[in-house]
């Protein structure tokens, strides 16, 4: 490949335009710019997406001003796939190609997103978004040579860092909240160190038969409900039938039963156990299924998730403080060093980013927030063409910039908006791609001690508002600390998917999105409120007086979507949506773990890296 040609645009680079960095009002410049300490309404908060969605009403932006920047390449998106983009194209085209990356959200990061508190002089972090470091399958080479390149050592940093015992040796443990519109009363019960499932259900506000029933599914007492057929029969008939008919239809259980078991599959799939497959569910690892002998592996009508996990067993773990929004700020510390002083893992921690330096004239790569691309067109034909442009839109006025090639690693079924011209299938195909609704709330409490009081570490909540509640996970890293005693200042996590049991997937997301954007910060505050109140006040909480923050991070376009044996037929893998979606077209290629059909960030790496590939292939033919 002649880096000649990658690069031969830089010398036309901002011809005539100031020095000024970006348009005037950008916000990101403004002295004391910081969003990762904003609470309130954060994630797809207002502001950042009503722009997305006049695109997908119609709207056009023709008056948009020629800036008169032209770049190497341009990316659509600043999450972990656009940023890594940004470092693959670097590395290839090397180190003095310019790169615009835009983003419509007022930090970097899409997903990975980094919540800040501040109490008691110290700094307390939480996940915003992405939690960690975990896929279904081994990170590839190409993901975990981005990691290390970055200075990640996942295997040293998981022996460095992580305490997973630490909650244990305080007494705490989780636990199950029973709410009284489910189940009759509310009923916290903990699962304190040496407590049987027998005594444990027996303080559950369940009949005998409901807790006899679920006393056989937890220690695998289940008689095969499908005797007589082989593995593979059992496996293919499991595949077609979603875990709430299996717990219904084959083991035969209460309506109780089903009630405690319907949001265990909230936080991987972000549905109930209506919408995802029993076969998926025992791939995961959720019990059940232990008396049918099934045989260790996958088959092709598995989803992503299940299928990583029955035939590998998943990849390394490793959690940040505030999850994966610790490789994103590694990655733009890396594009744009003159951001973020430091040069470790460790030292990040506690680093502050200067936003008013992301999108500088000076630097090759530049970062250019609240920023909403609303068209990526070829100046000429697609297949001849040796240009792109790319309009979007900022504090309602509209700009244009251009580039030799344009990676966009948004939502994929946003696409379509921006990109009028690609073919009617791939088009087709990336409106499939719904992305998964869901709820990451951060609560910050003045001190632990109701949970200490009531010897819980999380809480699984199947009627509530938000179905699990989180300690922040016990991480040691640079001069960061997390809390060890119940007297300090204490971080919660709490996970809320809008659910609507009885449709399908796809129908339940659509639904679920509409909920969440039209949901105000007060109804979730007092959801938020009320939920803490009744599960944690028996152990002293007050909500009035011991919360001290929160941030509800929404994300009504969440998790990507996988394959679903449920609702999705079954295609040869070249044939499945997200792979026809990502084609390449002319000098634009499609990232994020959207293309990838798994919501996770070696996903989203690894498809960032394609994305560059196919871009730089064109380039060198």
């Amino acid at each position: 490949m002649a880096l000649a040609s990658v690069c031969a645009l830089s010398g036309r680079m901002l011809g005539g335009c100031s020095s000024l960095a970006g348009p005037v009002g950008s916000g990101q410049d403004a002295p004391g710019y910081y969003p990762p300490e904003l609470t309130g309404l954060r994630g797809s908060a207002p502001g950042s997406f009503e722009t997305a969605h006049a695109v997908r009403d119609g709207r056009s932006w023709n008056e948009a001003r020629d800036l008169g920047e032209q770049y190497d390449l341009v990316v659509v998106g600043a999450g972990i796939s656009g940023l890594a983009a940004a470092h693959f194209f670097r590395a290839k085209a090397g180190p003095d190609s310019r790169i615009l990356v835009l983003d419509n959200h007022d930090d970097f990061g899409g997903h990975a997103r980094r919540n800040e508190f501040h109490q008691d002089g110290q700094l307390h972090l939480l996940n915003g978004g992405t939690l960690m470091i975990d896929s279904p399958r081994p990170y590839s080479a190409v993901a975990d040579g981005l990691l290390r390149a970055l200075g990640v050592d996942v295997e040293a940093l998981i022996r460095s860092t992580q305490h997973p015992q630490l909650y244990e040796s305080m007494g705490l443990h989780p636990g199950v909240f029973f709410d009284r519109e489910t189940f009759g009363s509310d009923q916290l019960i903990t699962g304190r160190a040496g407590t049987s499932w027998v005594h444990w259900l027996d303080q559950a506000p369940l009949s005998q038969t409901a807790r006899a029933q679920i006393l056989q599914i937890e220690e695998g007492r289940v008689v095969d409900p499908m005797p007589g057929l082989s593995s593979a029969e059992k496996k293919l008939k499991l595949s077609a039938i979603s875990f709430r008919d299996f717990l219904r239809d084959y083991i035969k259980v209460e309506p109780a039963v089903l009630a405690f078991y319907q949001a265990r599959t909230h936080d991987e799939w972000g549905v109930g156990i209506d919408a995802v497959s029993a076969l998926d569910c025992w791939g995961f690892g959720i019990k059940g299924f232990q008396g049918m002998n099934l045989e260790p592996g996958e088959i092709s009508r598995m989803g992503f998730t299940a299928a990583g996990y029955a035939s590998t067993g998943g990849s390394y773990q490793l959690s940040f403080p505030d999850g994966n929004a610790t490789i994103a700020r590694l990655l733009v510390r890396s594009l744009i060093p003159g951001a973020c002083a430091g040069g470790s893992v460790e030292d990040l921690m506690t680093a502050r980013f200067d936003y008013g330096r992301l999108d500088q004239y000076s630097s090759p790569v530049r970062l250019r927030l609240n920023s909403t691309a609303v068209r990526a067109r070829h100046l000429g034909a697609p297949s001849t063409a040796s240009e792109v442009e790319v309009t979007y839109v900022r504090d309602a006025r509209a700009y244009r910039v251009g580039a030799a090639h344009c990676v966009l690693a948004c939502y994929n079924m946003m696409i379509p908006y921006l990109c009028p011209e690609l073919p009617p299938t791939q088009k087709d195909a990336l409106h499939s791609l719904v992305k998964t609704p869901l709820v990451y709330t951060s609560v910050a409490l003045r001190s632990g001690r109701a949970l200490q009081a009531l010897g819980i570490s999380e809480v699984y909540a199947p009627g509530c508002y938000h179905s699990n509640i989180f300690l922040s996970p016990p991480v040691t890293i640079g001069a960061y600390r997390s809390p060890t005693s119940a007297d300090q200042p204490t971080l919660i996590r709490m996970l809320r998917t809008p659910c609507q049991p009885g449709l399908t997937e796809q129908q339940q997301n659509r639904a679920g999105r509409a909920e969440l954007l039209a949901t105000s910060f007060e109804t979730f505050e007092r959801n938020i409120r009320d939920q803490l109140r009744r599960t944690l006040g028996p152990g002293g909480l007050d909500p009035a007086t011991d919360i001290t923050a929160i941030t509800v991070n929404r994300w009504p376009h969440g998790y990507a979507p996988e394959y679903n044996p449920l609702i999705d037929p079954e295609l040869p893998p070249e044939q499945r949506p997200h792979v026809v979606g990502r084609t390449r077209f002319g000098r634009i290629a499609i990232a994020n773990s959207d293309s990838g059909g798994g919501a996770y960030t070696d996903v989203a790496i690894d498809q960032s890296h394609r994305a560059v590939a196919d871009l730089l292939d064109l380039t060198a033919a």
